[in-house]
């Protein structure tokens, strides 16, 4: 690593459409509460986003691991969703370790997400030779990767 640089990835930060139905999701979905939910609009955040003025409806949950998820909804008249599709360049995907794939997928979809994997599926040969994974999509058409490490 390089002196000064970077120590750690400090959060994953996801703009949704609504920040309480996104929230509903994760709850669901984790069985966390979030740490907090608030309206930002403090002067910094517009130098910050490059929205002068701005202001972001704005929530934080604990993610399986400490890593913590940031949830935005800024509060503009101009806004135009991302084509879901994950292939698309400047998506990204939310991968969680499970323990049980088939639990975890049954309850992701109860939780409100939609299927683009047919369910957890085997990886039969590679680097990730007996693990099974799969995808889906929250409310917001952010890709969520269920993975489920191969049995030692």
């Amino acid at each position: 690593m390089v002196t000064g640089g970077p120590r750690r990835v400090h959060h994953i930060g996801i703009t949704v459409r609504d920040v309480g139905r996104s929230l509903g999701f994760w709850r669901s979905f984790l069985g966390v509460e979030p740490r907090w939910r608030r309206v930002l609009d403090a002067p910094y955040l517009g130098l910050v986003t490059g929205y002068p003025g701005v202001e972001v409806d704005a929530a934080v949950i604990d993610l399986p691991g400490g890593q913590i998820l940031e949830i935005l909804n800024y509060l503009v008249d101009d806004k135009t969703p991302n084509p879901p599709e994950t292939a698309n360049p400047g998506n990204v995907h939310i991968c969680v370790e499970t323990e049980d794939i088939d639990a975890s997928w049954e309850r992701a979809v109860r939780s409100g997400a939609a299927p683009i994997s047919p369910g957890p599926v085997e990886i039969t040969h590679g680097p990730n030779k007996g693990v099974k994974a799969c995808y889906l999509r929250d409310p917001d058409g952010i890709t969520v990767e269920l993975f489920q490490p191969a049995a030692e």
